[in-house]
């Protein structure tokens, strides 16, 4: 019988209340749009659901707030197979929501109220260590306070438990909290903020080498290695040894919210399951391409077969 890789995502649960509209306001305007959508959301979580989809053993260390919706939450993640015993209800605070508008072209805006990802403290992380020591690969973003992030990054990395960084939504990072990520996770937009150069436009070659000169200054502060994501253009890692622009899958796009955590689950289970990290990132990508086919953010998150149907049918060579 084969083991199943041990995934633990530190991060939150937001509710998503997502409405479509034709394009996005300006300043100041009311536009009709429609229809509303609620479900379940949130960067860990999403991030949660994606690797379980993936067949991975996944625990998730998350707080609740005693609401209807900390309810929903916990329901559906139990659904989805993830282990409950850190699955925290709170009282002091709501549950997180995200607001997504989402226009006709699928790109989206979003606006996060933590509530009681907030209150996620190291004292709950003390809670977890077992399951965050024994894990494969352990999987962070910073939508928690970085306090609690980096303690379990720190614990982390001292048990030798593979650390996966998204370190979204974006926000300045100190050296010593990026020499203990051996795979940071990027955006352009966000390995922008990390370095402070402007890394807008489209990846073509001249910016492709700018992003591959970036993401070398967050090796050197210690970094393992960083993976940019580029959106439909895939992907490029970068180690000190080595790099590699890995191209995304070409698919028709209904909505983008979600993408990047379905990337980042299905990189922590790829690399949990021992794959190169081009491999992975391959893997990543097609797990990626098929959650913008859909609406919403962890409902749409695929499951195994389907991605591993896409890495069969579609020649798609790592370069």
């Amino acid at each position: 019988m084969t083991t199943r890789p041990k995934v633990t995502v530190v991060g939150s649960f937001n509710m998503d209340l997502l409405i479509r509209t034709p394009r996005m306001p300006i300043k100041g305007e009311t536009i009709l749009g429609g229809p509303f959508i609620t479900g379940p959301g949130g960067k860990g979580a999403n991030q949660a659901v994606a690797a379980a989809r993936l067949d991975a053993d996944v625990t998730m260390v998350v707080k609740l707030g005693q609401d209807a919706f900390g309810d929903q939450a916990a329901a559906n993640l139990a659904n989805e197979g993830i282990c409950p015993d850190f699955i925290l209800r709170d009282g002091a605070a709501y549950t997180g929501v995200a607001f997504i508008v989402v226009d006709d072209a699928g790109e989206n805006m979003i606006i996060v109220a933590l509530g009681t990802n907030a209150l996620l403290t190291p004292a709950d992380i003390d809670a977890a260590r077992e399951a965050i020591m024994e894990a494969d690969v352990a999987l962070f973003q910073l939508e928690s306070p970085l306090e609690t992030v980096t303690y379990a990054i720190r614990m982390a990395h001292a048990a030798g438990t593979t650390v996966v960084l998204n370190p979204a939504p974006s926000q300045a990072l100190s050296p010593d909290l990026l020499s203990l990520v051996d795979v940071l996770t990027p955006n352009q937009t966000e390995l922008q903020l990390l370095v402070g150069k402007d890394l807008s436009g489209p990846p073509d070659l001249k910016s492709l080498e700018e992003i591959e000169s970036a993401a070398r200054e967050l090796l050197s502060c210690g970094v393992g290695s960083v993976v940019v994501t580029l959106g439909v253009d895939g992907a490029l890692s970068v180690t000190r040894d080595s790099v590699h622009h890995i191209p995304g899958y070409t698919v028709e796009v209904v909505d983008t919210t979600g993408a990047g955590d379905a990337f980042n689950g299905a990189l922590a289970v790829a690399l949990a399951e021992g794959r190169t990290l081009p491999e992975a990132v391959n893997f990543s990508n097609a797990a990626a391409a098929l959650q913008v086919t859909k609406v919403g953010t962890a409902p749409a998150m695929p499951y195994r077969r389907d991605v591993e149907r896409v890495l069969r049918e579609t020649a798609c060579a790592v370069a």
